[in-house]
């Protein structure tokens, strides 16, 4: 009897099977039936013209699927198995939670983590803690952009945590104070474009027969060895016969001053396996690079197509093989070379794939094809490729279903390692998998490894990783297509993980090519959200795809639930574009943190994301918010509103390291920012001004360390506060005029400031100042924002705060109160004592709100005069302010003038509008309104 695993389905696979409430007599006949359901679907065209459709035959798609569980294309049964598990969206229901940011490098040595590879992917480890925070058990969990599935995985084994991580768990869960650790089961939805990544997917979530699985992966490595075993033989020095680990193929170049070959291996490689600067021609010794030497190519005959086929011309140069339990290395002899002469005109299996590979569609096709490699047959040398393709015709023609999966699961993973992407590496021991992660390349040093050598330690290790003593698991439901197309009803999701592709880092699609050939199912590009030059898809292209996949997150999702973003890109205008493909879906983001990676924890951030992996907390407003937001649009009752509920959504109290972490959501410029940005993606007027806002937050909510609070936080934060003495500063990085603004009020705010004193501080923030943005005096800023005191009057309560502060002026203020010479009147102090007057007279500082609103009226009104110069003209602006033109864009927005931002925005420098949230947010949305 199987034993009962997280991959077993069932104790006894004979028995009854119940399935999106149907009863079958067995799991054959449950997959019979819905397979025949599925070869109906297909029939139909209107299915296949769903956008995303992979590309393949019915046959071939029907045979990569185990319906309802898993489709390689759009799963039909989705609304199946939310009617039959999910839970309609209570509108009463209470619920609340806080955001929570997981930490994405725990867990990547787990084995069950590494029992499969993929181009990315995050921890199911760390997926667990968020999915426990934000679900209950039974909740559904939804991934669309899922590659290998481990946010299945992490929502099923939320049912088998062990006790000691669960006494762990409830511990953090309890100093943290959050909503009871529900320890259970969550149900998974998991969607990827690529066939490749669901179908790895399926087989992670999919329960099956271990037994059976690794006794039927040993007797097709066995039967291998019987028929092919000779061509991995090799004679040792006293004549005994040794098992080839593998063998290393070296590129042959030719020299340019001789014309004599060189062996790339042995001439240009250093002992660690670099290729070194210079080296020696071996003949004329003429010195060389690798950029000097000239490529030399072999014509072969391609067995596909019996024509002439040219590639770079490759040598081997060293075996590694085992006598007994003892490995050697010696140089090919000629018995060697004689057996590989002997496979090289051998046909191929037809299990072998031999279509193109599409180089002009392909960002990686200009490392492919000068080298001659434009088929899918080409990256493996002839005895790789009987060998990889018996091994793939033997795991195909396995009748059960669910068992033929499991072993094209484990075999596949020898597909990149046994092409001639698997570099070889003298200073690595194993030679498995050594090509490089995320792009074709064929180094000039090869590894042939053998299939015994890549695959049989690989067994050993997945044996033990789905041996996991788990109870039995809930299911999950595995879909092929696009994110932005799901087939889910309305409101159906409880929670979304998701790790989606962020611009140019990884070109899934191509990737996924070679693997998906050998399955005959390919994934289709149309919908894939990526910047790809070859594919004539640029920044733009991408943020519409990435908006429309939000959209449909959005309309899964129940109000008031959140989805968790894993981000990791280098590139600012892609973390731009990425955060107002969420603002226009609707969702709003409370939390954004970046993992430090020498501390192991995160921090939070509110602009630059450069070179950092985030995780973007983001919630979908709730229903009540949204009626009266329509009720009272425009109005400052409905901002005020939004302020109210997204305070509710935000944590309360954080720490790290010691010291109370300043909550950058409740920061007035922040807040002010997200509740702009609600205003416009509903087309609405935003109803008050910046330091309107910022009034109306003293006026309504308590402030705290400089945040603001819901009145019945106040006591929860005040506890937690006396506990921890320090708070820790969010940094400011002076990079525009808006950052400068900030910065220079967090500076007087802590100290009321002479421009002497300030200047210098200032000047060393200005490293990272745009060249097209206009470079502003610092008394320019502070006249338009700040007041200074001229000793004229009372010694404002800004300032006198700080004099407090010092031991002689304290002191002083004292005395001068305590003999009646000095009045205090709301902080401010009125005294005729010179030693006050001095320290206190040309100190900048932060106005109270009514006079800053005065300011600003007088900002706004020179900002917009100076919008009015770029009005005029058509030629593209190099140098501006981009504060008046953002303030020139608010009055168009208000007034409804879309055209002018969109004729202004078009003038502007296209990486400054894909670099400045708030200029791409009102670009975007006026746009959809002028077309």
């Amino acid at each position: 009897m199987a034993q009962t695993t997280l991959f077993s389905e069932q104790a006894s696979p004979t028995g009854p099977v119940e399935c999106l409430g149907l009863t079958f007599a067995n799991d054959e006949a449950r997959r019979a039936y819905f397979t025949e359901k599925l070869r109906e679907k297909l029939r139909d065209p209107a299915f296949r013209t769903i956008e995303g459709f992979p590309v393949g035959s019915d046959e071939d798609m029907l045979a990569l699927s185990d319906p309802p569980y898993y489709t390689a294309c759009p799963n039909p049964f989705l609304e199946d198995f939310v009617r039959v598990y999910g839970t309609p969206y209570d509108a009463d229901e209470v619920y609340r939670r806080e955001p929570f940011a997981v930490d994405v490098s725990e867990g990547k040595t787990d084995t069950l983590y590494t029992a499969h590879s993929y181009h990315t992917k995050v921890p199911y480890k760390a997926i667990v803690r968020a999915i426990l925070h934000y679900t209950e058990p039974g909740d559904l969990v939804l991934d669309g952009f899922s590659g290998s599935g481990m946010t299945g995985v992490a929502a099923q084994v939320c049912a088998t945590l062990d006790s000691e991580l669960v006494l762990a768990l409830q511990k953090e869960w309890q100093t943290a104070e959050r909503t009871p650790l529900k320890v259970g089961a969550r149900r998974a939805v998991l969607n990827d474009l690529g066939p490749a990544a669901s179908f790895i997917s399926a087989n992670y979530n999919l329960s099956f027969d271990v037994d059976a699985f690794e006794r039927e992966a040993k007797r097709i490595l066995a039967e291998l060895r019987t028929e092919l075993g000779w061509m991995y033989v090799t004679r040792h020095s006293d004549g005994r016969e040794g098992n080839i680990n593998y063998t290393v193929w070296s590129e042959v170049f030719t020299c340019p001053n001789c014309s004599n070959e060189i062996t790339f291996l042995e001439e240009a490689l250093d002992e660690n396996g670099r290729v070194r600067p210079a080296f020696p021609c071996p003949h004329c010794g003429v010195e060389l690079t690798k950029e000097s030497v000239e490529r030399t190519f072999d014509t072969h005959i391609d067995h596909s197509t019996g024509e002439a086929w040219q590639r770079i011309r490759f040598t081997p140069v060293l075996i590694n093989y085992n006598v007994g339990s003892t490995r050697y290395e010696k140089k090919p002899d000629e018995q060697d070379l004689a057996v590989l002469a002997h496979i090289m005109p051998m046909p191929l299996p037809s299990s072998v794939p031999t279509n193109t590979f599409p180089i002009k569609k392909m960002y990686h096709g200009s490392r492919l094809a000068p080298k001659g490699f434009t088929h899918i047959h080409h990256l493996f040398l002839p005895r790789a490729a009987q060998a990889i393709g018996s091994l793939w015709g033997k795991a195909a023609s396995i009748e059960d279903a669910r068992l033929r999966h499991i072993v094209q699961f484990f075999i596949e993973q020898a597909i990149w390692g046994m092409s001639l992407l698997n570099r070889y590496s003298p200073i690595h021991f194993s030679q498995v998998n050594r090509q490089l992660n995320g792009v074709y390349y064929i180094a000039s040093q090869h590894s042939e490894v053998s299939p015994w050598y890549n695959l049989e330690n690989k067994l050993e290790r997945l044996g033990k990783a789905f041996r996991k003593s788990y109870a039995k698991l809930d299911q999950a439901i595995i879909t092929t297509g696009t994110a932005a197309r799901l087939g889910l009803p309305d409101q159906s999701i409880d929670y979304i993980f998701t790790d989606p592709p962020f611009g140019e880092n990884i070109y899934y699609a191509d990737l996924n090519f070679l693997v998906e050939s050998w399955h005959r199912v390919w994934t289709n590009p149309a919908p894939e959200a990526i910047v790809d030059q070859a594919k004539k898809k640029q920044l733009a292209d991408y943020q519409r795809l990435m908006q429309h996949c939000f959209e449909e997150y959005y309309r899964v999702l129940k109000p008031g639930r959140w989805m968790t973003v894993v981000f990791h890109n280098s590139r600012n205008s892609v973390w731009n574009a990425i955060q107002e493909a969420m603002r226009v879906a609707g969702f709003v983001v409370a939390d954004v943190r970046t993992m430090d990676k020498q501390q192991g924890s995160y921090r939070q951030v509110t602009s630059s994301a450069v070179k950092q992996d985030l995780v973007i907390s983001a919630y979908k407003a709730n229903e009540g918010l949204e009626a009266r937001f329509r009720l009272e649009a425009g109005s400052p009752q409905a901002a005020w509103d939004f302020v109210r509920t997204h305070l509710r959504q935000l944590p309360i109290f954080l720490t790290k390291q010691g010291k109370v972490e300043v909550v950058a959501e409740r920061l007035p410029f922040v807040l002010f920012d997200r509740m702009v940005a609600f205003h416009v993606q509903r087309g609405v007027a935003v109803p008050l001004s910046a330091q309107e806002f910022q009034a109306g937050l003293a006026q309504r909510f308590p402030p705290r360390d400089g945040m603001y609070f819901l009145p019945e936080q106040i006591a929860e934060y005040e506890r937690k506060r006396m506990t921890v003495r320090e708070i820790q500063q969010l940094a400011i990085y002076v990079t525009s005029e808006d950052s400068a603004i900030q910065w220079i009020k967090q500076q007087l705010t802590n100290k009321p400031q002479t421009i002497a004193e300030l200047t210098p501080q200032f000047m060393r923030e200005l490293n990272a100042w745009p060249k097209h943005e206009q470079l502003l005096e610092l008394r320019m800023l502070l006249e338009e924002n700040f007041l200074s005191y001229t000793g004229a009057t009372a010694i404002p309560a800004q300032i006198v705060t700080w004099m407090k502060k010092s031991s002689d002026l304290r002191d002083l203020i004292a005395d001068e109160l305590a003999r009646g010479t000095a009045t205090a009147e709301q902080g401010a102090l009125t005294t005729a004592n010179p030693r006050l007057i001095n320290a206190a007279r040309d100190r900048w500082y932060v106005p109270d709100p009514n006079r800053a609103i005065d300011l600003e009226q007088l900002r706004t009104r020179s900002l917009l005069k100076e919008f009015a110069t770029y009005l005029e003209g058509t030629r593209k602006l190099k140098q501006f302010r981009s504060e008046a033109i953002k303030a020139g864009f608010k009055q168009a927005w208000n007034t409804k003038d879309f055209a002018t931002i969109v004729r202004i925005a078009e003038r502007l420098p296209e990486s400054v509008v894909q670099e400045d949230p708030d200029l791409l947010m009102y670009y975007d949305n006026a746009s959809l309104r002028v077309r």
